[in-house]
């Protein structure tokens, strides 16, 4: 029987209620982005400042409980740096944004774990991410032709990892699990509108794309990340 108790999830709804305000004020905003500022960093960062918050408000003994809470919030951390440089990606800071966020999937790699293995996700998952670097090699030059490719590796390994642990067919599936994978898809499918937008040919409202996508999936790894809280409740509800 799948475990689908709503409960848990509706119970995190009042602690995203910040992100969701910030991410209206981003796209209320709407700065320009030939004119990058600290403001306009700040109103960029601000929704994932408040995932910060959001894993914080769960109290520093869960976090210092469970490490994967600990992983997924320093990849909030590092995806705010990258955010941050990515304002000013046309003055030549585009690399440190990519690094930022390539330690961003290393840290939500580790927080998601190894186990389930799930051989053929991770088939799947090499399949897309090679027809993906394929269809931008032509158009990389220089140092990209590498970093893309490592980059999309690392980001391809944390979908992996997001995917596996969703297991449909069994008492593990829970909603945390399921906002991983989610969340892991929409990332990928922003840093692939990023990569066609910047090194193939414009996307039409590539901006709108990129920042929503973004800003659901930083949310659903956030909330991924009070799962072990959930099983905990959902261990004492059964003792009960």
């Amino acid at each position: 029987m799948l475990r689908c108790d709503l409960a848990p999830v509706k119970s995190e709804g009042p602690k995203l209620v910040p992100f969701f305000k910030a991410t209206c004020v981003y796209f209320v905003l709407w700065l320009p982005t030939s004119s990058p500022s600290w403001f306009s960093a700040l109103i960029k960062c601000l929704p994932i400042f408040c995932l910060w918050v959001f894993l914080l408000a769960h109290g520093f003994s869960f976090l210092g409980a469970h490490s994967s809470a600990r992983k997924i919030l320093a990849g909030l951390i590092f995806s705010a740096l990258g955010d941050a440089f990515l304002i000013w990606q046309e003055q030549g800071y585009f690399v440190h944004g990519l690094l930022m966020f390539a330690i961003t999937h290393i840290l939500y790699s580790s927080a998601f774990g190894m186990k389930p293995i799930n051989v053929c996700a991770g088939l799947v998952i090499t399949a897309v991410s090679a027809l993906c670097y394929l269809l931008l090699y032509p158009y990389l030059s220089g140092p990209f032709t590498y970093l893309v490719a490592v980059y999309i590796a690392l980001i391809g390994f944390m979908g992996w990892r997001a995917i596996a642990g969703l297991q449909l067919t069994n008492d593990l599936w829970t909603w945390t699990k399921l906002s991983a994978c989610l969340g892991a898809v929409l990332f990928m499918v922003s840093d692939l509108t990023i990569a066609v937008n910047k090194f193939c040919f414009p996307v039409p409202h590539s901006r709108a794309i990129i920042m929503a996508t973004y800003y659901a999936a930083q949310m659903l790894i956030a909330l991924s990340a009070v799962e072990c809280q959930d099983a905990e409740r959902i261990t004492k509800a059964d003792m009960e």
